[in-house]
């Protein structure tokens, strides 16, 4: 097997990439479901958090997450990581200006927005400091187990008591035969989105980059770092969205 993309490959290709991210509806089309999924996690964080202060969205890319958050949460003060430069930019000026227009206005309410530039692997995060925590399609870059038990650890002790994980992102299937099934069926999806040319693009860049682990995996890695509660939001072909309860 060739030996998979390092971060700093990774980083050079979303610096490339941010025009196509910094759109709600089409900004990430790659992912199957996404603006359903969008509306989704950030229903359920209001839901279960309805007083949310801060929240951290990871791998933010140019915002969407973050700026789902803030139509159902608008008191909400968000911290922005990612590796991009250019994509921590860009979230940062579209966040800014939707937490300016529709926070609390002369109720001493102040959102803020900050931007966290890094790898999450080795991103210093404090303690019980979020009520949300969101990651869209950046966990699957993860490799060996060690690397995923550390950073589902890191999100876990980053949450307040009570507070939520919400993760979408590409999954695997332990079966190989609906490993096949799945796969074929997203290389359908991409390839009516666009083309085939589109279809080999995407599928070349996920086997060069990423390492997804099967949705069973991962609940069962949350429950083992702490979480109370698990549940799954939605699941379509290769992607799933899903989390957990501090």
């Amino acid at each position: 097997m060739p030996a998979k993309s390092s971060v700093e490959d990774i980083r050079r290709r979303f610096d490339a990439d941010v025009e196509r991210f910094s759109d709600l509806e089409t900004g990430q089309s790659a992912t199957v479901d996404a603006p359903l999924v969008m509306d989704l996690i950030a229903q359920a964080a209001a839901a279960l958090t309805p007083h949310a202060t801060y929240a951290l969205d990871v791998g933010c890319g140019a915002g969407n997450y973050a700026l789902k958050l803030l139509q159902v949460l608008p008191e909400l003060s968000v911290d922005l990581n990612d590796l991009s430069r250019p994509m921590l930019k860009r979230a940062r000026e579209r966040v800014s200006g939707v937490a300016r227009s529709t926070g609390s206005q002369g109720t001493g309410s102040r959102n803020t927005v900050r931007t966290l530039e890094g790898d999450i692997r080795t991103l210093p995060l404090e303690r019980e400091r979020y009520d949300i925590i969101v990651a869209a399609a950046t966990l699957h870059h993860l490799r060996g187990d060690d690397e995923w038990t550390h950073v589902f650890r890191k999100l876990y002790a980053a949450l307040k008591p009570g507070g939520s994980l919400w993760i979408s992102d590409l999954v695997e299937h332990s079966q190989a035969q609906v490993s096949a099934l799945m796969w074929g069926r997203y290389g359908d999806y991409l390839s009516d989105l666009k083309d085939v040319a589109y279809r080999e693009h995407v599928l070349g860049y996920i086997e060069r980059e990423d390492t997804p682990r099967p949705l069973m995996y991962q609940l069962d890695l949350l429950r083992s770092v702490g979480f109370g509660e698990v549940d799954v939001l939605h699941k379509n072909s290769t992607f799933a969205a899903f989390g957990g309860v501090k």
